[in-house]
């Protein structure tokens, strides 16, 4: 949904609220810093505040509780690592935690992908002397930045921790309100961050083997391969 658009009809936003919404809407603000977001030409993260007031006063009046559910995305072209930095904080203030996070993987047909590939922005015009686009590429970035999104997950303090000292942020660590991860590890943890997990298997890679319930092997029956037993002619 175009909640930006939503925003310039509160009419629309009422409507929707009091009689289309189940309890979430989920909405797309990808960001909060203006860099990525002039990348994936979104509105700032203004409007999504404006819309969330809009939301949260029909949905009162109509004696409903109900709650949005913003979508963001990590690693996706013009992003750095002090924009994931602030979005992670800012997640936090607003006390969101994410359990599922999506770095930007490129797919057909999308500027988002010429950029990935070029290194330009194809929104502007494209010469030899356009500005470079800032690209996180590589397993370590990549998992850096999903690791901001999931700054409330254990294992992925070390990392966090680690690249708040390399950003000059080590004030962000500690156990404070206002800070993002805490400096003590609990125990058993930490040893898996973001990307370094079991895959989720597929039929396409592998399935593991499940025994069927309740079918036990029929007694007599040939195994692959075998010969079955001659009659005798008499």
């Amino acid at each position: 949904m175009r909640y930006d658009l939503a925003t310039e009809s509160p009419e629309y936003v009422r409507e929707l609220a009091q009689h289309h919404v189940g309890g979430y809407l989920k909405i797309a603000p990808e960001h909060v810093r203006e860099g990525p977001l002039s990348m994936m030409m979104k509105p700032g993260v203004g409007t999504y505040d404006r819309f969330k007031a809009l939301f949260d006063r029909y949905s009162r009046e109509a004696g409903k509780q109900q709650y949005l559910i913003p979508y963001f995305i990590a690693a996706h072209p013009g992003t750095s690592d002090e924009d994931m930095l602030e979005l992670a904080l800012w997640l936090k203030r607003n006390g969101f935690r994410a359990d599922q996070v999506q770095a930007f993987l490129p797919s057909p047909m999308a500027s988002a992908t010429a950029m990935y590939h070029s290194g330009k922005n194809p929104l502007r015009r494209v010469t030899r002397t356009s500005p470079e686009v800032r690209i996180p590429k590589g397993l370590r970035v990549r998992r850096l930045h999903k690791a901001f999104l999931r700054y409330h997950d254990p294992n992925n303090w070390p990392l966090l921790r680690e690249a708040l000292r390399r950003m000059g942020r080590s004030d962000l660590i500690g156990s404070g309100r206002q800070q993002l991860v805490p400096a003590h590890q609990p125990p058993g943890t930490g040893e898996r961050a973001e990307g370094r997990r079991a895959p989720f298997r597929t039929q396409h890679t592998g399935l593991p083997q499940t025994p069927r319930v309740g079918s036990a092997p029929r007694k007599g029956r040939a195994k692959p391969g075998a010969r079955r037993p001659q009659r005798s002619p008499h």
